[in-house]
């Protein structure tokens, strides 16, 4: 059992009486984790071997989400035609919903939502030397490979993010830069947001706050950009229709793969003349995918029937955080759980102490993402059920009993071994 975790060896160390016992509290903890068992699947733990578990638990994204059955089914009868040349029927049907939906002119299917981002950013930055002022923790500035300048010549100005996802108004205000200064500065143009926000923990940004974020873009002449790959979890999260959500964005960039669990892409929005500058800059990108009606039916699909399963998806993520705040040695913020993310700092977390965890659960079909050297990151998703939930947990909690169990023996056995030494 811990083979891979060094632990084999400290238990080969034992005295056969000890060993013994050793098994019989891997037994106990082996059964603990019966919860549920509904199938049984193959994994490839971190030792390379193949074992079997009770069931596989992925919950590294919401990316990771298969096609449903309905999804399937539309795909393969889809109505397409090359979108490259404007004359897809299907991609215009989602273009035309996910508008509606955000309360815009106009929308584009994009292949995804880092290219999604990219683009917004580059139309409203169409001067090479111009500046976006955004989170120092957001997904545009930390995940996207830079794109923003090495593509498009556009300098970010970071902002501190607090904790909850958003910047300080006035810290906004005063990273703008004075246009008297622009033969030495660069010219702000945009500023960018993030709801739900993802290194936040899926914090979600008022209606309010994202209002007076818009007042001071229009107060400086300034465009603003949502990154909503999430905007249906804050939706919901916060009861507030998306439209309104984004109501004071000039463009918002949507992940049709996250929380909504389609396959492929993202959708961005704005008005007709931004999607117009934004259809061509696709295809300046290599995103002109010609049939793209195929993915676009899935995420119809994905409309129709997955933004009403988020709120579950929420409540399931608030009991496993409560879960987790359970167990001895983990930490987790529970009351800023607000919709489908929970990240887990492990207490005297080493980079060692949290991969032999990884592996651990791995090894019994849950997979997770490890942010750093202390914190894991979870995220569920609607093919995550309630007792996907409760085998989730219950491996967790397998680990620390048997760690504390064999520490307690290998206590016990060297207290032995010093009183036998001195007699």
């Amino acid at each position: 059992m811990w083979g891979s975790s060094g632990m084999g060896d400290l238990l080969g160390s034992f005295p056969e009486s000890v060993r013994v016992r050793t098994k019989h509290a891997e037994k106990s903890c082996e059964d603990a984790a019966q919860v549920a068992r509904v199938t049984s699947d193959v994994v490839q733990g971190s030792s390379g071997k193949e074992r079997m578990v009770a069931r596989t638990v992925d919950l590294r994204s919401d990316t990771v989400t298969k096609p449903t059955e309905a999804m399937r089914i539309a795909m393969a009868n889809a109505e397409v035609d090359d979108d490259v040349l404007g004359n897809d029927p299907t991609a215009f049907l989602l273009e035309t919903e996910m508008a509606k939906k955000m309360g815009k002119e106009a929308a584009l299917f994009v292949p995804s939502g880092t290219m999604g981002n990219l683009i917004c950013v580059l139309v409203h930055c169409d001067v090479r030397g111009s500046e976006v002022i955004l989170g120092d923790n957001c997904h545009i500035y930390i995940y996207e490979n830079g794109g923003v300048s090495t593509i498009g010549g556009v300098h970010p100005r970071s902002v501190k993010n607090n904790e909850d996802g958003t910047m300080d108004i006035d810290s906004i205000e005063a990273a703008i830069r004075n246009p008297s200064g622009e033969l030495l500065y660069p010219t702000t143009r945009l500023i960018c947001l993030e709801n739900s926000h993802a290194n936040s923990g899926g914090r979600c940004l008022s209606v309010e706050y994202t209002d007076r974020v818009g007042e001071l873009a229009k107060k400086h002449g300034l465009k603003l950009h949502i990154d909503g790959a999430r905007i249906f979890n804050a939706s919901v999260a916060l009861g507030v229709p998306p439209d309104r959500l984004v109501q004071a964005a000039d463009s918002v960039s949507v992940c049709l793969s996250k929380g909504i669990g389609a396959p492929v892409g993202s959708v961005i929005v704005g008005s007709k003349i931004f999607i117009a500058k934004a259809r061509r800059l696709r295809k300046t990108l290599g995103g002109g995918m010609r049939q793209i009606g195929v993915l676009c039916a899935a995420a119809l699909v994905a409309l129709e029937e997955n933004v009403g399963k988020l709120e579950s998806d929420h409540r399931k993520t608030r009991l496993f955080a409560d879960g987790l705040n359970e167990i001895k040695g983990l930490k987790v913020n529970a009351g800023s759980v607000e919709t489908n993310i929970i990240f887990i700092d492990i207490e005297e977390g080493t980079r060692s102490r949290v991969e032999k965890i990884c592996n651990y659960l791995e090894e019994r079909g849950v997979y997770l993402l490890q942010e750093n050297s202390s914190r894991l990151r979870v995220v569920l998703h609607h093919q995550v059920s309630a007792s996907d939930v409760q085998y989730a947990l219950s491996c967790f909690k397998m680990k620390p009993a048997f760690v504390t169990c064999c520490r307690q023996l290998l206590r016990e056995y060297k207290m032995k071994r010093a009183t036998s030494e001195r007699i």
